[in-house]
Parts: structure tokens; sequence; C-alpha cells
């Protein structure tokens, strides 16, 4: 019976020893498994260190690099401003040039009696802009030296420039050499343009005063008596008025005497105009 006993004890020793290796060799695979995994995680740290040192010397670059642009943008804005100055200093000159050169070519047009066509004409359009609101598209006409005979007296004047835009006639008269008294006589011969065009009767007549250099007396005068005053400038000729000056419409005059001389018609009487005189042929007139 004992040995029955102890050969069942043996059997257990036997079974347990077994149960035993068979935990030892799932442990031991176990282990070589995480050593594998472990092996393979270390692989990994070195590729992701080495991938992050890379990066690391790519970004010390990249730095080094943005900051050697910095630096060409630096130098490049410096050039720029030194540009700019040269391009300031470039335009000024030219802007010089160009005043000198418009004031010869005045002085020269003005020696030779063509400053109506070479400065005035030239720059009416401008003109008629700045002062009456004109598009440049809508003036309909510029000429240069018209010659007109009065249809009652037969007295011949010249207008220098004229230029019609919309409502508006612009009558310009241009002086070598302007005095008050000349602006006056222009003045007092605008209410009688109509009597000249009566083709131009449905538009306001406004006047344009022209001198190379004007005294500034002589464009606070002109202004009062509502003329346009024009000198030279950058642009050639320039308005001298008054910032939102708006000139004056010269209506025609109805002359005092009229109902006295059936051959005036509608012209009045300026005895400040001499050549004006042959357009009364009557004594009552004349007294």
């Amino acid at each position: 019976m004992q040995d029955a006993v102890l050969e069942g004890r043996v059997t257990n020793l036997e079974e347990l020893m077994a149960q035993l290796l068979t935990t030892v060799d799932r442990v031991e695979h176990q282990i070589e498994r995480t050593d594998r995994q472990i092996e393979r995680t270390e692989s990994n740290l070195d590729r992701l260190s080495n991938e992050m040192r890379d990066f690391k010397d790519e970004m010390r670059d990249f730095k080094d690099e943005m900051r050697d642009f910095k630096d060409e943008m630096g130098d490049f804005k410096d050039e720029m401003g030194d540009f700019k100055d040269e391009m300031g200093d470039f335009k000024d000159e030219a802007r010089k040039s160009s005043r000198e050169m418009s004031k010869k070519w005045g002085e020269l047009s003005n020696k030779m009696g063509t400053m109506a066509e070479d400065l005035v004409a030239p720059s009416i359009e401008r003109i008629l802009r700045t002062t009456v609101g004109c598009p440049h598209d809508q003036v309909d006409f510029v000429t240069v030296r018209m010659r007109k005979r009065h249809p009652v007296s037969s007295h011949e004047q010249e207008f220098d420039v004229m230029a019609g835009c919309g409502e508006y006639l612009l009558i310009n008269e241009t002086k070598s050499r302007l005095d008050p008294e000349a602006v006056k006589d222009f003045a007092d011969l605008l209410p009688q343009v109509h009597e000249f065009f009566p083709e131009h009767a449905g538009q306001q007549i406004i006047g344009a005063i022209a001198s190379l250099y004007v005294d500034e007396s002589l464009v606070r005068y002109g202004e009062r008596l509502g003329l346009i005053v024009l000198g030279f400038g950058e642009d050639v000729m320039e308005v001298l008025n008054t910032p939102g000056f708006k000139p004056k419409s010269f209506k025609p005059q109805q002359p005092a005497n009229v109902e006295k001389c059936g051959k005036m018609g509608s012209v009045g009487r300026p005895p400040h105009r001499p050549h004006f005189s042959a357009l009364l042929n009557c004594e009552v007139c004349l007294s």
C-alpha cells in the first residue's frame, strides 16, 4: 500500500514538473519576444533620434538662410531707398528742365507774337475743365486768331482764342505785356461779343486774359471783373485766380441812347474803346 501511495506522489510530481517545464518554455518565448520588441523599439528610437538630429540641423540651416535673406532684404531696402532718392532728384531736375524749356518757349512765343497759338490754345481744354468743369471730350471747338466784322459798323475785331463747351463760349485775349487798362478794355468788350457772333447767342460769354508774367495786383483786378487770369506756369498756361473762382457770365448791355439812333441796333456806346466809335454814326449818340 505504501508503494501505491508513493507511486501516486511520484506521478503527481512528474505532472507538476511537466507543467513547470511548459511554463518555463512559455516564459522563455515571452522573454525572447520582449527582447525582440525592445530591440525594435531601441532601433526606432535611434532612427527617431537621428531624424530629430537631422531636423535640428536643417532648422539651423534654415534659420541661417532666413538671417541671410533678412540681411539681403535690408540691403535691397537700402538700395530701393537710394533709387527712390535718385528718382526724386531726377524728377525734380526733369521738372526744372521742363519748366526752363517752357519758359524759353514762352519767351520766344512772346517775342514772335505767337503766344495765343503756342501757349494759350493748347491749354484751353484744361482751363475750361478747371474753371467751369467742362470735360475735355465736350469741347466743341478751339479757334485761334478769329477775325470778325461787326454786322452794323463793319468794324473788324480780332479774338485771340475762342473755345466753345456746352453752354459756355470762352473768349481769350493774350497780351505780351499786361496793364490795368488792357484788363478793363477786355472786360468792356465781352458784353458785345454776341453782336459779332449772333450764332452763339444761346451761350454764356466768359473771358480769359493771358500774359506771360502777370503781377499779383492784376490777377486780383481781373478776378474782381470776373475774368479768368492766365499766366505762365508748370503746365504752360495756368489759371492764376483764387482756387474755387467762378468766371462771370458777360451779358449784352442795352445802350442808354438806343431809342435815339435807329442805326445802332444793339450796339452800345463805349467811348473808352476808340475803335468802337465807328459803330456810332449819330451826332446825338456822340454828344
